[in-house]
């Protein structure tokens, strides 16, 4: 999908709270997501409400927001 230029920032919404042993594939995912995203020159906004995942990580998107999501 070519890029839009007239977006310049994405909100991407983690999975949130997950089951022990289960859930990795998302954060995994997420990360990616955000990486990718990144290097496509977005912004990125993370909004998650699960504050043990890597996705929270300050290195994967432009602003993070740990908040209950409902």
């Amino acid at each position: 999908m070519p890029r839009n230029n007239e977006l310049n920032k994405i909100l991407l919404i983690g999975s949130g709270p997950i089951v022990i042993g289960q859930g990795c594939e998302f954060d995994y995912s997420g990360v990616q997501a955000c990486k990718a995203l990144r290097e496509e020159g977005y912004e990125v906004v993370l909004v998650n409400s699960n504050p043990a995942t890597i996705m929270t990580d300050p290195e994967f998107a432009d602003r993070t927001y740990v908040e209950p999501i409902t």
